[in-house]
């Protein structure tokens, strides 16, 4: 029995059939995937007078569809809605707003609808599949010609780049697979925020710069291959998500977060370099990298070792247990080319961070540096809850203890290195008392 569903447009009603049947219908598969296809050409050619071809796109670079996806959402004024796909089929959809984090809001979904970029000559179209097993879907692209088609892919890949720079992609193995989401920079970090020793941090961000000059003069000129790996480590709080917050930051460049989990597999670091490829040059960042699963580290440097899977990317690694890293990673060329310690601050930029984050307006001069020279040992986390515990008792008591805050921190601090909480010794005894 045929299956008949409708495409609507402002003039017709179209009936359209299920376009795909099981294996073995062959010809009656094809003729209701002609079918659909035939009905959305019909409709576009008569909403915008012009005939529209069928593209398929073979590289698997498919961001117009995700730019698509924010430009519904939005409801931008450069897309156009043409026509449902079928009746009696959901072709809306809910979801909380991005941008005030608590309404809920409604939006054309992209599957079961035709989308079309007028000014572009361009249209989009996530057709249901009917298989015996569930609704699949496929992707179908519809250009007046050549000549529109790839004006519209280069307008997405620039508008997709520029995009990328105000945003991180983040990629976390899953259980089942690789997951990807795009995440706004909520704060820029400016690279006169990030402390560290001058002869290291100078030799960073010359790395980097180096990397993303547009004519790439450095590594033609010295026949290097185009990609670069350094190793960050150190103990928490030194300033590493800094120093890399502030790279993402000022780099006209892609940036993507690659979360590994117990669930990082062969096959999951082949789609986080595959999906860092589409986006190169780029910066991919491996943090805590020291968390690889021991069965998917071997995968991981033969993937390092590629002639190409590194090409256009600055991989950056960082771990708080350099001794828990496998020796590989840093003991053979073209993995990671440079490893730098991130160390614990020194008297002078303990010094330097505390009069960054203002502590001048709590603290004299002489204050400041005597507080830097009791501070030995702390990392620059442990120096911002210093200056947040400063403040709170400024705001409260308009008077700073400073040392008295150091000492109860440098406790803290022993109780936690030691393990010896709540050791003290008591003459409270609790319990039965048995005669």
């Amino acid at each position: 029995m045929r299956h008949v569903q409708s495409i609507k447009t402002n003039e017709e009603t179209a009936a359209v059939t299920a376009p795909i049947r099981p294996e073995g219908n062959s010809p009656k598969a094809y003729g209701d995937y002609v079918y659909v296809l035939e009905r959305i050409q019909n409709v576009l050619g008569k909403k915008y007078g012009h005939d529209f071809e069928t593209y398929l796109s073979d590289d698997r670079k498919e961001e117009y569809w995700e730019l698509l996806e924010q430009d519904v959402k939005a409801g931008s004024s450069d897309v156009q809605f043409v026509t449902r796909i079928y009746d009696r089929m959901e072709s809306r959809a809910f979801g909380i707003d991005d941008e005030s984090d608590a309404a809920y809001r409604t939006y054309p979904t992209l599957r079961n609808n035709v989308f079309a970029y007028p000014s572009w000559g361009i249209a989009l179209a996530r057709v249901p599949i009917f298989r015996m097993n569930g609704v699949g879907e496929e992707d179908f692209v519809f250009a007046v010609d050549d000549a529109s088609l790839l004006r519209f892919l280069e307008h997405a890949r620039q508008r997709r780049r520029d995009l990328d720079r105000r945003q991180v992609t983040v990629f976390t193995d899953g259980p089942h697979g690789m997951e990807k989401e795009l995440a706004p920079i909520t704060r820029m970090v400016d690279r006169s925020e990030v402390i560290m020793k001058s002869e290291v941090k100078t030799d960073i961000y010359r790395a980097i710069d180096q990397f993303f000059t547009e004519d790439r003069a450095f590594f033609k000129e010295y026949d290097l291959p185009y990609k670069r790996g350094i190793l960050l480590y150190g103990k928490p709080g030194n300033g590493k998500t800094t120093l890399v917050k502030s790279i993402a930051g000022s780099v006209k460049a892609p940036v993507a977060y690659w979360q590994i989990t117990e669930n990082t597999g062969s096959e999951s670091i082949q789609d986080a370099f595959q999906a860092a490829a589409k986006m190169a040059p780029m910066i991919l960042v491996i943090e805590d990298i020291d968390a690889m699963p021991q069965r998917a580290r071997s995968y991981f440097l033969n993937i390092l070792d590629g002639a190409t899977s590194k090409e256009g990317i600055f991989l950056i690694g960082t771990t708080n247990y350099p001794e828990q890293i496998d020796p590989a990673l840093m003991n053979r060329a073209g993995r990671f080319d440079r490893a730098y310690e991130i160390k614990l601050p020194d008297l002078e930029l303990r010094q330097t961070y505390l009069e960054q984050k203002g502590i001048g307006k709590l603290l004299s001069e002489a204050s400041i540096l005597l507080t830097a020279k009791q501070t030995e040992g702390f990392t620059f986390a442990q120096l911002n809850e210093l200056y947040v515990s400063a403040a709170l008792q400024w705001h409260y008591e308009q008077s700073v203890d400073i040392e008295k805050l150091v000492k109860s921190m440098k406790s803290d601090l022993h109780k936690g290195q030691t393990m010896s909480w709540m050791k003290e010794e008591s003459d409270v005894r609790v319990g039965f008392l048995v005669s």
